[in-house]
C-alpha cells in the first residue's frame, strides 16, 4: 500500500509539473481553457503595431486586380507561394476574399489548410487568417447548392425554412475553411427600380427582421461560440441602401431620423440584440451628407454604444476609397484610412487600398493608437469566438461530401416550392391536367436556361423549364418549344459589364417562329421576366443593372399577345429579380405564377406546381406596381400619401402580401383576450383559419395594426405578425399573435419610444388588402 500510495503521488507530481510547464512555455492567448477576453488582451499586448495593422487589411486574391502577378501570393492556378508570403504574410494577414473562386470543395479546403499552416508556422505570432465568402443564397462556389434567391426565400414567409437554408449553406461553407459569410441582406427594398432588389427579403421591416434573424441564427448557431459546422453572419448594407435617390444603386439615403430608426434600421437593431450577429457591414451611401463608411454615428454611437454590438465591423468592397473616388471627403488614401478607422471601420475589404498607412500614421501621431487597438481587438475575437486559433484546418474529403448532397439538394426543394406565389388563375386553369394536355408548347426567353439570379456560382446540377416539364410529362404528352424573344441579346452574364438588349427586329423573327410553334400545342406556357443582366448590382458606372422602368424588356409583351391571338389557354411564368409593371399580362393572361429565381432545383418545383403536384403558398414580399409613376409604393403609407392620379389609380397591380392557392381560405372570429390593456400591457390576438377548398393547402396568416389617432402620422397598415400553416379541406386553425410594447410603440415627438393611449384597429386576413378587422384600446395608467 506504501509502494501504491508513493506511486500515485510521484504520478500526480508528474502531471502537476507538466501541465505548470505547459503553462509557462504556452502563451496566454494560446490556452483554449481561458475566457475569449484574456485571450485578446494577451495577444494584442505581445503584438507590435505593424502585427496590429496587418490584421485591419483583407487580400483578394484575383488577378483581375492585380496587374503585376509578383504582387500576388498564388500562381496563376490559385497555388499557393510560400516564397512571396515570406514577404508580402510576415506581419500575419486579416482576412482573405472570396477564396471559393476556381476550386472546388476539396481544392477550397486544401488551399485554406495551406494558407493557415504557413500562418501558424512561419509568422511570430501565428494568428489565423479569417477567409470570408459570399452566401446570399447558398455559398457562391463551385458546386455550392444553390437555393432561391433572396427576395424568392422572402415570398415563403418562413423563418424556419430560411434558418435551415443558411445553416446548411454555412455547413458548406465552414467545412471549405471559410468563418465568414457576406449575408444576409437586411435593406429594405422600396425602390423597385433598383438592381439589388433581388438581394433582399422585401419592403417591410418586420417581415425583413423575422427572415433576418432567422437566416443569422442559421448562420452563427445560438451558442457564444461559433463552431466548426457555422460560420459568422454579415448584416449588411449597414443602413439606408435600399431606397437609393433616383432608385440607382449606391445612391444617396436622405431620410429623416425617425424614418431612418423607425424603419430601416429596425432589421438591423433586431440582428443585433436578438440574432446577435457577429459582423456588420457598411454600406455604399450617405446619409445626410455623411456617407456610412465615415458615420461615426450610426457606427459607433448608434450600432456599438446605444445596441451593445460587440461584433466586426468591416468595409463593403472598396468603401474605404470610395470616400475619395465617389464622395469626395477626403482626398488622399490616408485621410480615407483615418476617418473610416476612426468612425469605427475595423477592416478593409475585398483588399488594403488606404489602411496599409495606417502604421505611419499612427508613427507620425496622425491616428491614435487606441483605435488601431480597439479595430484588431474586435477582429481577434472573432477569430478567438470562432475556434480558429485551436483548429484552423477542415477537411477536404468532408467538404467534398458535404457540397450539395442528398439532404441540401432536398432543402434546395423545399425552399423552392414554399417560395413560388400563384398571382392569378382564372377560371382554375391550374393546376394543369395530363390527361387534357396532349401537346405543350414551352416559350420564352427563360424557358430554355438555368436562371439563378447574382450572386450565384455553377451548382453542378439543375434544369431549365423546359427539361422540368419535359421530366414532368414524360410520355404522356409532346413539349415543343421556342424561344419567343431575347430579353438580351448577350448571354445573361452577370459579372459582364457589356450588356445588348434585345432587338426589337430580331425579335418579330423569334415572334413569328414561336407562333408556328404555338399553332401545334394543346397549352402555352411562357417563361418571362429579367436576366441575370437586367436586374442585377450596378456596382460601377460600366456595370448597369438599375432601370428607370418596370416594363418588361425584349418585346416580352408583344409576344404574349402573339400567344393569346392563338386561342390556345397560356400560362405565364415569371422568373426576375425586380417586380415587373406586368399590366397587361395581369390583365389578359389568365394564370400567372412568379418564381423570381427560384435555385437549382426551381425548374423541378415550378412542374411540381404546375402539374398540381404541390399547391403553391408563396406571398409576395414586396408591392407590385403599376408603374414607375406610382413609387414608392410600398404599402405601409401615412394618410396623406397616395391620393388617386388623374386618369389612373393609385392601386398597386398586386398588393403587398398576396398570393393565391388551388383551394380557398376564409377567415372569422378574430378576438383579443383583452380588449384593453395599459401602454405596458399585452393581448392575444387569435383568428380562425379555415380552408373551404377540396384540396389541402398551406396559408400565411398576416396581422396587421393601425394606430388611429397619435401624435405623429403613423402607417395606414403594418405588418406585426405573420403565420405559414397548412390546413386540410374542411378544416380550421386559430392562428396567435402577441400584441405589446413591442408592436405597438413609434417615435414619439421627443423621439422616445413610447405606446399612446387610444384606439388600434387589428387587421387579419390572407394579404395586405382583404383584412377583417378588430378593435384594441391602449388605456392610460
Amino acid at each position: 500500500m506504501i509502494l501504491l500510495a508513493r506511486a500515485l503521488f510521484l504520478a500526480a507530481l508528474l502531471t502537476f509539473t507538466t501541465v505548470s510547464v505547459y503553462a509557462q512555455d504556452t502563451p496566454p492567448y494560446r490556452n483554449p481553457k481561458l475566457p475569449i477576453e484574456d485571450r485578446v488582451n494577451d495577444l494584442l499586448a505581445r503584438m507590435t503595431l505593424e502585427e496590429k495593422v496587418a490584421q485591419l487589411l483583407g487580400t483578394w486574391q484575383n488577378p483581375q486586380f492585380h496587374k503585376d502577378p509578383t504582387t500576388m501570393f498564388v500562381d496563376g492556378k490559385g497555388n499557393f507561394l510560400p516564397e512571396r508570403a515570406a514577404t508580402m504574410l510576415k506581419d500575419g494577414l486579416g482576412q482573405m476574399s472570396r477564396p471559393s473562386e476556381n476550386r472546388g470543395p476539396r481544392e477550397m479546403a486544401e488551399f485554406t489548410n495551406t494558407v493557415q499552416k504557413w500562418l501558424k508556422e512561419n509568422t511570430r505570432l501565428g494568428i489565423p487568417v479569417m477567409f470570408h465568402d459570399e452566401c446570399l443564397h447558398g455559398h457562391v462556389a463551385p458546386k455550392g447548392t444553390s437555393y432561391p434567391q433572396a427576395i424568392a426565400l422572402a415570398s415563403s414567409w418562413d423563418p424556419a425554412l430560411l434558418h435551415d437554408v443558411f445553416s446548411a449553406t454555412a455547413a458548406e461553407a465552414r467545412s471549405r475553411g471559410a468563418q465568414e459569410c457576406l449575408a444576409p441582406v437586411l435593406d429594405l427594398a422600396r425602390d423597385p427600380r433598383w438592381g439589388r432588389t433581388e438581394e433582399t427579403y422585401g419592403e417591410d421591416p418586420y417581415l425583413v427582421t423575422r427572415l433576418g434573424v432567422a437566416a443569422i441564427q442559421g448562420f452563427q448557431g445560438t451558442e457564444v461560440l461559433i463552431d466548426k459546422a457555422h460560420v459568422i453572419a454579415t448584416a449588411k448594407h449597414f443602413a439606408v441602401h435600399g431606397q437609393p435617390e433616383g432608385g440607382t444603386n449606391v445612391g444617396p439615403g436622405n431620410y429623416s431620423e425617425r424614418v431612418v430608426r423607425e424603419y430601416f434600421l429596425k432589421p438591423f437593431k433586431a440582428a443585433v440584440q436578438e440574432g446577435h450577429v457577429q459582423s456588420v457591414m457598411a454600406s455604399y451611401n450617405e446619409i445626410d451628407g455623411i456617407p456610412s463608411h465615415s458615420n461615426r454615428h450610426l457606427l459607433v454611437d448608434i450600432l456599438r454604444h446605444e445596441w451593445g454590438f460587440d461584433g466586426m465591423l468591416v468595409s463593403d468592397y472598396f468603401g474605404i476609397t470610395e470616400l475619395i473616388t465617389l464622395h469626395h471627403v477626403v482626398g488622399t488614401r490616408e485621410a480615407a484610412a483615418k476617418l473610416a478607422l476612426e468612425s469605427g471601420v475595423d477592416i478593409e475589404l475585398p483588399f488594403f487600398a488606404a489602411y496599409d498607412t495606417l502604421a505611419e500614421q499612427v508613427r507620425q501621431g496622425k491616428v491614435a493608437q487606441s483605435d488601431v487597438d480597439n479595430a484588431v481587438r474586435n477582429l481577434l475575437r472573432e477569430k478567438f469566438r470562432t475556434g480558429l486559433f485551436d483548429d484552423p484546418y477542415v477537411d477536404p474529403a468532408a467538404a467534398e461530401k458535404l457540397a450539395n448532397n442528398p439532404e441540401h439538394q432536398h432543402l434546395a426543394l423545399k425552399a423552392a416550392r414554399e417560395s413560388i406565389t400563384l398571382l392569378k388563375n382564372e377560371g382554375h386553369l391550374l393546376p394543369l391536367d395530363k390527361a387534357k394536355y396532349k401537346r405543350i408548347a414551352v416559350i420564352g426567353p427563360n424557358a430554355a436556361d438555368l436562371h439563378l439570379g447574382g450572386y450565384s456560382n455553377d451548382p453542378g446540377r439543375g434544369v431549365s423549364i423546359l427539361q422540368g416539364i419535359k421530366d414532368k410529362v414524360g410520355s404522356s404528352a409532346e413539349v415543343l418549344y421556342s424561344e419567343g424573344v431575347k430579353i438580351t441579346e448577350t448571354f445573361p452574364d452577370w459579372n459582364a459589364d457589356k450588356v445588348v438588349l434585345g432587338d426589337p427586329a430580331l425579335n418579330a423573327k423569334r415572334i413569328d417562329e414561336a407562333v408556328k410553334v404555338a399553332k401545334r400545342a394543346d397549352l402555352i406556357i411562357l417563361a418571362l421576366g429579367d436576366n441575370e443582366q437586367t436586374s442585377r448590382e450596378a456596382w460601377a458606372p460600366e456595370h448597369k443593372g438599375d432601370r428607370d422602368s418596370l416594363d418588361l424588356l425584349g418585346n416580352q409583351d408583344d409576344l404574349v399577345k402573339a400567344m393569346l391571338a392563338t386561342g390556345k389557354p397560356v400560362v405565364v411564368i415569371l422568373l426576375h429579380g425586380r417586380p415587373n409593371a406586368i399590366n397587361y399580362i395581369a390583365a389578359n393572361v389568365p394564370a400567372i405564377l412568379d418564381g423570381w429565381y427560384l435555385g437549382q432545383e426551381g425548374s423541378v418545383a415550378l412542374a411540381d406546381v404546375l402539374f398540381g403536384d404541390y399547391n403553391p403558398a408563396g406571398r409576395l414580399p414586396i408591392t407590385v406596381p403599376r408603374s414607375v409613376g406610382q413609387l414608392p409604393d410600398y404599402y405601409y403609407q401615412k394618410p396623406s400619401a397616395k391620393r388617386e392620379f388623374l386618369g389612373s389609380t393609385t392601386e398597386p397591380l398586386f398588393p403587398f402580401g398576396w398570393g393565391l392557392s388551388y383551394t380557398t381560405f376564409k377567415y372569422e372570429n378574430l378576438r383579443l383576450s383583452s380588449d384593453h390593456i395599459g401602454p405596458l400591457g399585452s393581448t392575444r390576438v387569435s383568428v380562425d383559419v379555415r380552408n373551404t377548398g377540396s384540396v389541402a393547402g398551406e396559408e400565411v396568416a398576416q396581422l396587421y395594426i393601425r394606430d388611429e389617432v397619435s401624435s405623429v402620422t403613423r402607417p395606414v397598415k403594418e405588418l406585426r405578425g405573420f403565420r405559414r400553416i397548412a390546413i386540410a379541406p374542411g378544416e380550421t386553425k386559430t392562428v396567435e399573435f402577441i400584441l405589446g410594447p413591442e408592436e405597438l410603440s413609434f417615435l414619439d415627438r421627443d423621439m422616445k419610444n413610447v405606446v399612446e393611449p387610444g384606439t388600434f384597429k387589428i387587421m387579419a386576413g390572407g394579404n395586405s388588402v382583404d383584412l377583417i378587422t378588430a378593435t384594441l384600446t391602449v388605456e392610460a395608467k
